[in-house]
């Protein structure tokens, strides 16, 4: 039965291979309990924490919508399924796999046993966080100090959000790009330092993102709003670092799930700060909960209608549906953008609100007076090779350009051009995907400058894995430079405070001309290119769309074909997850 449904295309190699092997180790199990544990395996590598029976059984079940490449042997798999997906359950549920722990159902949904933990782990922490007595407010004080950090009708959000986040152990809060979450945070700490005041010690504070370039932002977003206060204030935020969750809890050489920081060895800070939520995964959420001190408040900021992690779980959406009808809900939301013109913020909203009519009016329309600095184009192509006759004049003249900062021995230069323009695509291979888009880059820049190395001036760089030697996170940006002696130098970090590294240094780092949306998230560019696949590719979705467009700071460029834009903009990222029930349930 695996074998019929890995070549009908159900499940795939490293499925079966995973059911079989556990299904081994207890001894072995029947067809339907094998299938079942391949399809949750899949499903959890394509990002979902459990399998969906009622779902999947629906979609096997009933006929194919289009043609397979052998319909007896899908015909074969429907004809041993169980009746319903309620018999699948039971068939499941009294299996030797799911009486020796290594599946689990519940509620409808079929678990491996990590996953089915970390949830109900989630689920728990957050309800015994929520039971502890509020946090203290001197009422007076706080009301002062919102009138005094945030001036003005148009922060009437911010404070809502900070009054009501200032008595809560657990706050999440959630808006998109440009509506003052930062703000709202910075504000935050300012008023939660000055509570302390004269009553007890200094809270410590942690301000951590999932990836390097995201801590690099919210630092920089705090700075920036932090600035704008009076004195009083700023000393009270003090000195301003953010790190990633993983330098936060602690590495550990011998586990990449499991961190220093736990239950028994818990965080020290008062005040954690964790932006970019949307790309918590599940794991990591379970061992951040379990890092944290009962008595330390935890703050998550991030936009629900971004991409979800890489990883299993899409935490945060989870997190805002199910606490939608709690009437103490620790979900606050900002409205009010601040970020984007009339152009790029209505051009979000649409692809966010699945209004592919406006979506198609606002690509087409021309921009007419309005300013530069909100700016929506769209290239139309069919294929690739169209998207390269379209890009290669303005990708071959950024590469070019970056390739003269870098060859000036301006690292500072250098870096700050990497993020005036980013190629986003949804693909990492194949004609539409990262890695023909970094080749052709490089063909081209070859051609014109006659330079064929692999490692070159001019490469910008994106980490792919934490180097805790250097210091550098998955994610981090930077770009190779002419160093001193003439030598080949990696820079990184802030444009005005660049840090270098021997080239040949760097084990995972690749030639970012172009890069994933998905890796794009917690950065920003002045000018993005969205790059989009064929409308029957499975990445499009409508959270992928509104996370690329919203990497932008002042102009976006779609490239692709309409159908692929209304293939993508109805079409919502489908993850199982039983979280939001938890959530909701208690």
């Amino acid at each position: 039965m695996l074998g019929d449904a890995n070549r009908t295309g159900w499940v795939e190699s490293p499925d079966v291979h995973v059911a079989t092997r556990l299904a081994g180790l207890v001894g072995g199990d029947d067809d339907e309990v094998l299938l079942a544990l391949a399809l949750t395996v899949r499903a959890v590598r394509e990002g979902s924490s459990c399998l969906d029976v009622a779902a999947l059984h629906a979609a096997i079940a009933a006929p194919p919508a289009d043609d397979v490449e052998d319909p007896e042997r899908s015909a074969a798999v429907r004809a041993v399924l169980p009746a319903t997906p309620q018999d699948w359950l039971d068939a499941v549920a009294s299996s030797r796999c799911a009486e020796a722990g290594v599946v689990h159902v519940d509620h409808g949904l079929v678990y491996l046993d990590r996953y089915h933990r970390e949830e109900v782990q989630v689920a728990g922490a957050l309800a015994r966080r929520a039971e502890l007595p509020p946090v203290e407010v001197d009422v007076p004080r706080l009301e002062a100090g919102l009138t005094r950090v945030f001036v003005g009708e148009t922060w009437q959000e911010q404070r809502d959000a900070v009054r009501a986040a200032a008595a809560r152990r657990t706050s999440i809060l959630v808006g998109g790009p440009g509506t003052g979450k930062t703000s709202t945070v910075a504000g935050l700490l300012a008023l939660l330092v000055e509570q302390s005041e004269g009553v007890t010690r200094r809270p410590t504070i942690a301000l951590a993102a999932p990836t390097g370039k995201a801590a690099a932002r919210l630092r920089e977003s705090v700075l920036e709003s932090v600035a704008g206060f009076e004195e009083a204030d700023r000393d009270r935020v003090g000195t301003v670092e953010a790190v990633t969750l993983h330098r936060l809890l602690g590495w550990r050489r011998d586990s990449s799930t499991r961190f220093l920081r736990d239950r028994t060895n818990p965080l020290p800070h008062d005040v954690v700060v964790v932006d970019e939520a949307s790309m918590l995964s599940l794991t990591m959420t379970a061992r951040l909960l379990d890092a944290l001190r009962p008595s330390a408040r935890l703050v998550l900021v991030g936009d629900p209608d971004q991409l979800a992690s890489v990883e299993a779980g899409a935490v945060l959406a989870d997190l805002v549906a199910g606490y939608e009808e709690h009437p103490a809900s620790p979900v606050t939301r900002l409205l009010t953008s601040r970020r984007f013109g009339s152009r790029i913020g209505r051009l979000a909203a649409a692809v966010r609100d699945a209004d592919a009519d406006e979506v198609m009016h606002l690509l087409r329309t021309a921009a007419g007076p309005e300013s530069e600095d909100d700016s929506v184009d769209f290239v139309e192509v069919a294929d690739p090779a169209g998207a390269e006759e379209a890009l290669r004049g303005h990708l071959l003249g950024r590469a070019e350009r970056l390739r003269s900062l870098a060859l000036r021995g301006d690292p500072g230069a250098a870096l700050a051009a990497v993020d005036e323009h980013r190629l986003l695509c949804a693909h990492r291979d194949g004609p539409w995907g990262v890695s023909s888009w970094n080749a052709r880059v490089e063909r081209w820049l070859s051609e014109a400058t006659g330079h064929h190395a692999r490692q070159y001036a001019g490469r910008p760089l994106l980490v792919t894995a934490n180097d805790y030697r250097l210091g550098l996170s998955n994610g981090d940006t930077g770009v190779v430079v002419l160093g001193p002696a003439h030598r080949l130098a990696a820079a990184f970090g802030d444009p005005d405070d660049p840090t270098l590294y021997g080239a040949s240094t760097l084990a995972d780092a690749e030639t970012a001309h172009a890069m994933t949306i998905h890796k794009s998230q917690g950065s920003q560019a002045a000018h993005v290119s969205v790059l989009l696949p064929d409308a029957d590719s499975r990445l499009l979705t409508r959270e992928l769309l509104y996370t690329a467009i919203t990497r932008a700071q002042s102009r976006v460029t779609v490239v692709g074909s309409e159908e692929s834009i209304r293939a993508a903009v109805p079409r919502r990222t489908a993850r199982a997850s039983g979280l939001r029930h938890r959530i909701a349930r208690r």
